[in-house]
């Protein structure tokens, strides 16, 4: 079987998929969990052993791994690892040199994190047409793909959580709150002015940034109308602010995992 690895800033997910599944198709069985930086090639190996037995699955039975990360301190542990559960061949990681289908148009292309490339790919597989990808996690990031496929770049804006916590951090007077969309803007409280300010927010930015983006593929990247570039989100908060968003066609908590499946299945 394939175990594919998308290592985050805050968490990380894995996801198990059969050698012959098709593209698109859910994983047989995914996990998620708070990553460590400081977590070693050891540590990481029980970890995938004791989430593997989890659903009735051994370490024999993965016979390929693919990694995608952003914490440049934990993939040389991660490959590592991978080559101790296997073998060196069977070991994808995602970063500069790995030829991967995709163009990448833009000044700095090592730059680009191996998420936002894997979750491109992703992408462009489900539409075959330019798009956006918008990741609702530590960072929120978008991603935009022209035909080619290109990626051509994107935006980086602190991610909700983050922003919650460096308000809290630096404002003596006001405390952490649980998020969700308040049903007002006009708060009549602290904690529902922050709900409303933090989610309602991101809810103007990320139709603001939407209708930009796709603005900008239209007049510089050759797209053919603004109505014809879907959107689709991923990332913890996808779920809880894609019924709110104008103009955010899908969500697909599981689009850097498919992203990863389609790299390893296709080299």
């Amino acid at each position: 079987m394939l175990l594919v690895v998308d290592v985050g800033n805050t968490h990380t997910v894995a996801g198990l998929y059969a050698l012959d599944s098709a593209s698109g198709v859910d994983p047989a069985a995914r996990w998620r969990w708070q990553t460590s930086r400081t977590a070693t090639r050891d540590e990481l190996a029980v970890t995938v052993s004791q989430l593997l037995a989890l659903d009735g699955y051994d370490t024999s039975d993965v016979s390929r791994i693919a990694v995608s990360s952003v914490v440049p301190q934990l993939s040389a542990a991660w490959r590592s690892m991978g080559e101790r559960l296997i073998d060196e061949r069977s070991v994808l990681m995602v970063g500069p040199g790995l030829r991967t289908g995709l163009r990448i148009a833009v000044s700095e292309p090592h730059e680009v994190g191996a998420d936002r490339i894997v979750n491109a790919i992703a992408a462009w597989e489900r539409y075959a047409r330019p798009c956006i990808v918008v990741d609702l996690g530590t960072a929120t990031t978008y991603d935009v793909i022209a035909a080619g496929p290109t990626y051509v770049g994107g935006a980086i804006a602190p991610g909700i959580a983050v922003s919650v916590g460096a308000l809290v951090d630096r404002a003596a007077r006001l405390a952490s709150v649980d998020l969700y969309l308040p049903e007002r803007a006009i708060g009549r409280d602290t904690a529902d002015s922050m709900r409303s300010g933090t989610m309602l927010g991101a809810v103007a930015q990320l139709e603001g940034m939407l209708r930009r983006l796709r603005e900008e593929l239209v007049a510089e990247h050759g797209a053919a109308s603004v109505d014809d570039i879907p959107a689709i989100a991923t990332g913890g908060f996808a779920n809880q602010l894609h019924p709110h968003v104008a103009g955010l066609d899908e969500i697909d908590p599981d689009l850097t995992l498919r992203g990863l499946q389609l790299l390893a299945l296709h080299r």
